[in-house]
């Protein structure tokens, strides 16, 4: 099994009240790509310090062909077109478990 994890911090000028529309959206993805074995997507704890990522997301896929499905899905490509101009920063790991 591979685990993806992606986290964004978002933009400066991007209001924090943005992020329950931004988990939403992207926790959508899971009843629109059947490739996902599970999903969890968490937000920063208030309070956490400034420097932190805002959301992080993690993926659970069969293998790492399944995660290339996923990356290329129509449905990720949109939601990657709404969180790119959104975001200051992206952090990405994948690892086998």
């Amino acid at each position: 099994m591979i685990r993806h994890i992606v986290m964004f911090r978002l933009k400066g000028e991007i209001p924090k009240d943005i992020l329950p529309e931004v988990s939403a959206r992207a926790l959508s993805l899971r009843e629109q790509i059947p490739f996902i074995r599970s999903m969890e997507v968490h937000t920063g704890a208030v309070g956490a310090p400034e420097g932190n990522y805002d959301i992080a997301l993690i993926c659970d896929f069969d293998d790492i062909a399944a995660l290339d499905v996923y990356r290329d899905h129509p449905a990720h490509v949109a939601f990657r077109g709404y969180i790119t101009p959104l975001r200051e920063l992206r952090a990405c790991f994948d690892f086998e478990c």
